[in-house]
């Protein structure tokens, strides 16, 4: 009779073990977050020298200063990446944004790479802290970026992906 009892609280203590935690199905460094033109974050390839396009898959949240407020687990952006940022804010719509130029080198992506599209579908898991949907091309070949974070889905195009920032967000470069 000891037996069955210590056999089944193994398999129940063995289930338990192997159950998901909340904190399993969140990769780290996947929530990205604009506050203001000096304090935002970007999505980009977890390691230098890799394509944007690439790792649609498995991009990291990349910030402008360390501990950015619902930036949980993301990196810091190298010394010099960003060298134009302007933020928009439409608070009728509850969307933010920020739009500029990259100096590419400094995380070592390529003049050559056509760039690509993060949002909420990928990398999976991902999101904008306090918002439902974001939208984000880099497009190192241009040396340019564009972010926006939404409430309505309408207000954060995630099918013009080929169009480029100046055409999906518009803003300044």
């Amino acid at each position: 009779m000891i037996v069955p009892k210590f056999l089944f609280a193994t398999l129940v203590v063995a289930f338990i073990s192997a159950a998901p935690t909340s904190a399993a199905k969140m990769p780290a460094g996947r929530i990205t977050a604009i506050e203001s033109a000096d304090k935002f974050c970007l999505m980009l390839p977890p390691e230098p020298n890799s394509g944007i396009a690439e790792h649609e898959h498995d991009a990291v949240a990349f910030c402008t200063l360390p501990n950015i407020s619902g930036a949980t687990g993301a990196q810091q952006l190298p010394q010099g990446f960003i060298t134009t940022a302007h933020f928009v804010q439409d608070a009728e719509k509850k969307w933010v944004q920020v739009t500029g130029r990259m100096d590419g080198k400094k995380y070592g992506l390529s003049r050559s790479d056509g760039g690509g599209q993060y949002d909420v579908k990928a990398p999976s898991g991902s999101s904008c802290a306090g918002y439902k949907y974001y939208v984000e091309l880099v497009e190192p070949d241009q040396n340019i970026y564009c972010i926006r974070c939404c409430q309505n889905k309408a207000d954060c195009p995630v099918n013009k992906s080929t169009y480029g920032c100046e055409k999906v967000l518009g803003g300044i470069y």
